[in-house]
C-alpha cells in the first residue's frame, strides 16, 4: 500500500512539472487585454489634451495590440507590435519613428509614444 501511494504520488507530481509550461509566451496570451485606468496625455503642435481621470481599452488584433483611449480627442494607437520583457510583461521599444515605449504587465500599462508631432502618454493600472 505504501508503494503504491509512493507511485501515485510521483505520476501526479510529474503529471504537474510537465503542464507547467516555460514556453507560454505572454505575448502569445490575451492576460494584458482590458480597460487600464488612470492618467492620459495626447499632443500636437496645436492641441494638448490631458486627463488624470481616464482609461485606455487594450485590444488584440492578430499578433500586434491596439490601444483605445476612453478621452474625446485622442486617437487610437494601432498595430503595436511586442516582444515578452522576462518579468511577466510585454514591452515594445522602438525609436526608429520617434520614442515609442510601451510596457503592460497584469497589472499596469505604460505608454510614451511619439510618431511624427503626435505624443501619446498613460500611467495606467487595472
Amino acid at each position: 500500500m505504501r508503494n503504491l501511494l509512493k507511485a501515485c504520488s510521483i505520476v501526479c507530481l510529474a503529471l504537474v512539472i510537465v503542464s507547467c509550461s516555460k514556453d507560454d509566451d505572454p505575448v502569445d496570451n490575451n492576460l494584458f487585454i482590458g480597460t487600464y485606468d488612470g492618467s492620459v496625455n495626447y499632443k500636437t503642435d496645436s492641441t494638448v489634451i490631458s486627463d488624470n481621470q481616464s482609461s485606455v481599452t487594450v485590444v488584440k488584433a492578430g499578433d500586434n495590440y491596439n490601444f483605445i483611449f476612453n478621452k474625446d480627442g485622442i486617437p487610437p494607437l494601432k498595430g503595436v507590435e511586442f516582444e515578452d520583457d522576462g518579468d511577466h510583461g510585454i514591452i515594445n521599444v522602438d525609436f526608429q519613428e520617434g520614442v515609442q515605449v510601451i510596457r503592460i504587465d497584469e497589472s499596469s500599462l505604460y505608454i510614451l509614444y511619439s510618431k511624427g508631432n503626435q505624443t501619446w502618454t498613460a500611467d495606467c493600472s487595472r
